[in-house]
């Protein structure tokens, strides 16, 4: 089979081009607007070429801290760190990033385009802002289409939040549909649940799948996956960590069991990076302690209402009364989001002798990145890039239904 050649829009730390990449299928580029997320796709681009050329014990001595950044990325040619674009896509910027990738294609087609913009303006926080209408992000839509009419690939994949469906009573939906097929592409789309491809989280996105006309397929086959593991057994091999603990660089503890090794995110690496966990003060984690023995005991949440006056630090206690949430670990994890970047509040590690939330890397694992996947740039940063992005599993089973197609 011809390998298939894809551009990657809003691209994040690329989580959605991971699964691509894993099902066989090439990227060509990669545009987002944020440093660090940039500087992620570039260390994992490196990853995947010297991995490719055997030159992998570079990266690991990179995520040991035994060379530098510019040492591992001097492994590389330069047009794979060039593909990923650090630029923000508008009107003002768009030729000219048309203008990079054409360089770069070297008579390839494109053949697919993914992505997802920025989905804070339909989310349910996001609603609260009074100028949704007006907000910029709602459009962004257009941008994408853009890319759409340059390079004429045969499909496109846009994800985003179900909070899609129904903003602006629906229009902005119809909105979008709309316009995709005014320029060539038949539309469909299904809600999925990331719980249901593998990922140890309950996270539903509108998944919007485009054909050009002349190759329409509809809606794809996404074969769901079963599996019996729970969050604990994904920490399970993980040091124990105390509040404000780093441990950049860790042996792990045990074996890894059947879903590290089926899903690969123990692959070929024996050591952990950014098991990283933020520092808490001594009231939030009596707090924290309270809301796990909660869970652990009726498998109840922790209410703001119902806390002693003593740790009570906010005077409204109708909003966010759930401020305070423990991670299933008897399950799957509740959906993990950028906020993490802000307070790990909402993310309180299950295990009470370790009365903190998670960690870096705990959160990368619910979003199923594999444990070689490095995040650049702070532990907030970090945090913010894996909130932001699409597991790579789902990424991995709507890649392979697509590519079936194509």
């Amino acid at each position: 089979m011809n390998e298939l050649n894809f551009i990657d829009l809003f691209a994040g730390a690329s989580g959605m081009s991971e699964g691509f990449i894993q099902a066989g299928l090439n990227p060509i580029s990669h545009i987002e607007m944020d440093k660090y997320a940039c500087d992620s796709i570039r260390t994992r681009a490196v990853y995947h070429f010297v991995t490719k050329n055997g030159k992998e014990k570079f990266y690991f001595d990179y995520l040991k801290g035994e060379i530098s950044r510019e040492e591992l990325y001097s492994q590389v040619p330069k047009d794979i760190l060039d593909s990923v674009l650090n630029i923000e896509i508008t009107d003002d910027s768009i030729k000219s990033i048309f203008s990079k990738i054409d360089k770069t294609l070297n008579k390839k087609k494109v053949d697919l385009i993914i992505g997802g913009p920025p989905c804070q303006a339909y989310s349910l926080l996001g609603r609260h802002h009074e100028n949704i209408e007006n907000d910029p992000r709602n459009k962004l839509y257009i941008q994408y289409g853009r890319f759409l009419k340059h390079y004429e690939p045969k499909a496109f994949v846009f994800e985003n939040v179900p909070g899609l469906l129904s903003a602006n009573k629906g229009q902005h939906f119809k909105n979008l549909k709309a316009y995709f097929r005014k320029i060539g592409y038949e539309v469909y789309h299904d809600t999925l649940n990331a719980a249901d491809y593998g990922v140890l989280q309950a996270r539903k996105r509108i998944i919007i799948v485009g054909w050009k006309k002349n190759i329409d397929y509809g809606f794809p086959e996404i074969k769901k996956i079963k599996v019996e593991t729970t969050v604990n057994d994904i920490f399970q091999d993980l040091p124990k960590l105390k509040s404000g603990e780093a441990l950049h660089v860790a042996d792990y503890t045990i074996p890894k069991n059947d879903y590290l090794k089926r899903f690969e995110l123990r692959n070929g690496v024996d050591f952990v990076t950014q098991h990283i966990s933020r520092p808490h003060n001594a009231r939030d984690l009596k707090i924290y302690k309270i809301a796990i023995e909660k869970w652990d005991k009726n498998e109840e949440r922790l209410k703001y209402p119902d806390l002693p006056k003593e740790l009570k630090t906010h005077k409204n206690e109708s909003s966010f009364a759930d401020r305070f949430k423990v991670v299933n670990g008897k399950g799957v994890s509740h959906t993990v989001v950028a906020h993490i970047a802000k307070d790990g509040h909402y993310y309180i590690h299950p295990d009470i002798k370790q009365c903190r939330s998670i960690s870096v890397r705990e959160a990368a694992r619910l979003q199923s990145f594999p444990d070689d996947f490095y995040f650049e740039g702070s532990r907030s940063a970090a945090f913010k890039q894996i909130g932001n992005a699409v597991p790579p599993l789902m990424a991995y089973s709507i890649a392979k239904a697509i590519k079936n197609k194509l």
